[in-house]
């Protein structure tokens, strides 16, 4: 495990380098090591933001001072006191928790779909096949970034896989369900984007009235589900009562 300064209020705690070959197993040591250092409570820290294979840990110089750090020594101090949180023997580490699991419904509609062709084409499979597919598939959200409550969604089939738009759209719509690589993701906002859009949710994965504000977080496991046009305008309705 190898932490770096990340600016001067926040530290990187890399957890594991090998998420191209063990998804799942780094996603679990990346989530078990936030509940560490969230169990530790650690003075000074303001929050523990997962990544692919790594945790921020973002920190208030002034509290860290407040609490016995030296001036010029507040990384090494802080540092250590995560390095002690994570050898401890904390009662949440390598506990196993059930993962939450959220189904969201998807039209996958021509009128939402404008690069459904083009995944058919690079994964030669029909249009139906490729959302069956898509929406057969069991996801994990192993991070949310890029945007406030966009997921980078693991377990998009293999050949499902497309390179990213060439040119990004400067205006996706929110809700696009897509696909960039080998992940499928949500936008969360109305942005742009250069991922693959293939469908698009009404739910609203971002809402800063909401508490919490993102509908998806880490360690999530996520569904698609199909449904129809007139399905996609009664949910987007009863949204707005």
């Amino acid at each position: 495990m190898e932490i770096t300064p990340l600016g001067d209020s926040a530290l990187v705690v890399r957890v594991d380098e090998n998420f191209e070959k063990e998804p799942e197993q780094t996603l679990r040591a990346v989530l078990e090591t936030q509940r560490c250092l969230l169990a530790a409570s650690i003075p000074g820290v303001v929050e523990c933001a997962p990544g692919y294979n790594s945790v921020g840990v973002f920190f208030d110089p002034i509290r860290v001072a407040d609490a016995g750090a030296p001036s010029e020594a507040l990384i090494e101090w802080l540092s250590e006191k995560i390095e002690i949180a994570l050898l401890q023997k904390i009662e949440s580490r390598g506990r196993k928790l059930a993962p939450l699991r959220i189904e969201i419904p998807v039209c996958y509609d021509g009128e939402f779909a404008p690069d459904l062709d083009h995944v058919a084409r690079t994964s030669k499979l029909s249009l139906d096949e490729v959302v069956r597919r898509h929406r057969a598939a069991e996801y994990r959200v192993h991070c949310v970034g890029f945007m406030p409550g966009f997921p980078y969604l693991g377990g998009l089939p293999r050949e499902l896989a497309t390179p990213r738009r060439a040119t990004p759209r400067l205006q996706v719509p929110a809700g696009s369900v897509a696909i960039g690589g080998g992940q499928s993701g949500v936008y969360p906002v109305k942005s742009p984007g250069g991922w693959n859009l293939i469908g698009r949710t009404p739910l609203r994965l971002f809402d800063p009235q909401r508490e919490p504000a993102a509908l998806l977080a880490p360690g999530m496991q996520v569904k698609f589900r199909d449904i129809t046009r007139a399905e996609f305008d009664r949910l987007v309705d009863g949204r707005r009562q």
